[in-house]
Parts: structure tokens; C-alpha cells; sequence
């Protein structure tokens, strides 16, 4: 049996934006706050700050302790230091090279999941003129 289609008509949503009236010195904020998209820009900031704490939950409760066991020595990657000692042979310095790691890992994490959603909806294409 052949697959039944409805066809749906497209409509295009315009938004638009009030326009608000504020003393002379201030007019021209509002205008940028207005024309620059600067509301979206916020959401956005806010919102890659809560995905900020996901992912730093992610790597340290699950990647770090991984990570640790396979390097050796068990203990999470922020442990992992070099000690530098002095002439007597006491560490005075430690250089942690588990917590840059750790950075490191947070960092390919949110740039790999940003590309992924900037991929799947297609986003990448909206900065492009069309012809």
C-alpha cells in the first residue's frame, strides 16, 4: 500500500521587535541591544555556562577516574603532578599536568558536542550569503 503524504504549507514567522523609546543619551544602547542581538547572545552565554558544570561533572566523575586507572596509580587525573625538588631533595614545586590535561579534556568535550549541534541543525549555514 503506497504511503499517504499531507502536504503542509510553509509560512514564514516574522518577529518583530518593539521599538522603545528612551531619553537621548540612552537611545543609541537600546539600539544596539535591539538591531546587534544581543538578548540571544546572553541566552547563549548563560546556557554554555550550565553546560559548563555538565561537563565538568562528565569528565571529573567518569573521564578522570578512567583515565587514572589506565595511566596507572589509580586516583583521578588532577592528582598527577611532577615534583620539583630542591638541592636537598625535598619537593618545594609541583608542576600539575593532570589538571591541564583536565582543562584539556573539558575543552575537546564542549568544542566536540558545540559542533555536533552546530551540525545536526544545520546552524553553519546560516552565516553564508546566498547568491
Amino acid at each position: 500500500m503506497p504511503e499517504k503524504r499531507k502536504v503542509v504549507e510553509k509560512r514564514e514567522v516574522t518577529m518583530t521587535i518593539p521599538v522603545i523609546k528612551a531619553p537621548g543619551w540612552l537611545q543609541g544602547f537600546v539600539d544596539f541591544v535591539r538591531e546587534q542581538g544581543v538578548v540571544g547572545l546572553a541566552v547563549g552565554f548563560i546556557l554554555g555556562v550550565a553546560a559548563k558544570g555538565v561537563v565538568d561533572s562528565l569528565v571529573n566523575n567518569v573521564v578522570n577516574p578512567v583515565v587514572g586507572v589506565l595511566y596507572g596509580g589509580g586516583g583521578q587525573l588532577n592528582d598527577k603532578f611532577w615534583c620539583l625538588k630542591d638541592v636537598s631533595g625535598v619537593c618545594t614545586n609541583k608542576l600539575g599536568y593532570g589538571a591541564l590535561l583536565n582543562t584539556f579534556i573539558n575543552f575537546l568535550i564542549v568544542a566536540a558536542v558545540v559542533y555536533l549541534i552546530v551540525k545536526s541543525l544545520k546552524l553553519d549555514k546560516l552565516d553564508k550569503k546566498k547568491p
